[in-house]
């Protein structure tokens, strides 16, 4: 049985699969305390991984399942995402911080480290391959990336409810963009255009 925060289709809004939809199957739970969350880790339902493929199933024509959380590296496994291809017949992405290993078959690794902020550091990140880097940004020193091997890399400005502070955040990765040019800048569309 797994705690299921919330499953629901949409489109993606941050990263590389930007714009495209999707169906998201949100964890509840995380070994991290990161004070940006938007997961309420307290709710949640358990489902079978049938309940879980019948769910998901309910959105045939949606081509992306993203497995988020929380954090869905400390319940999925191999067997776990084998079922959900073969049951579901989508491609399996996952948004995870890192700080565990990823069953071998997934066809989209989004590596999110939290490793740079308060309660993000409780565990270090272990990952050092993915499709795509998205890093949350608060002006951080870059460098830390370095040794993750990536196709893509994204800078995201934090979230936050103080709309000077947003600005501030949203300067900072403008600027780190043109002046790294590695990286490219991730918004979080649903929240700009208000996608539930």
């Amino acid at each position: 049985m797994y705690r299921i925060n919330e499953i629901f289709y949409s489109l993606q809004g941050e990263g590389y699969h930007s714009g495209m939809p999707a169906v998201f199957v949100r964890f509840s739970g995380c070994n991290l305390r990161c004070a940006f969350c938007d997961t309420q880790h307290q709710n949640g339902t358990m489902m079978s991984l049938q309940d879980i493929v019948n769910e998901v199933n309910k959105y045939p024509i949606a081509p992306l399942l993203v497995l988020t959380g929380g954090e869905p590296s400390l319940f999925i496994d191999e067997a776990f995402v084998a079922e959900l291809k073969q049951k579901t017949g989508k491609k399996i992405a996952i948004e995870t911080n890192g700080t565990r290993p990823l069953p071998s078959h997934l066809d989209w690794v989004t590596l999110s480290p939290k490793s740079a902020f308060e309660g993000g550091n409780m565990e270090p990140c272990v990952l050092t391959h993915c499709d795509e880097l998205k890093v949350v940004f608060l002006n951080q020193d870059l460098a830390q990336y370095d040794g993750i091997e990536a196709k893509h890399r994204f800078l995201q400005p934090c979230f936050v409810e103080d709309l000077e502070q947003r600005k501030t955040n949203m300067k900072f990765c403008v600027d780190a963009v043109k002046t790294y040019p590695n990286w490219r800048l991730s918004l979080q569309i649903h929240r700009v255009l208000e996608i539930p």
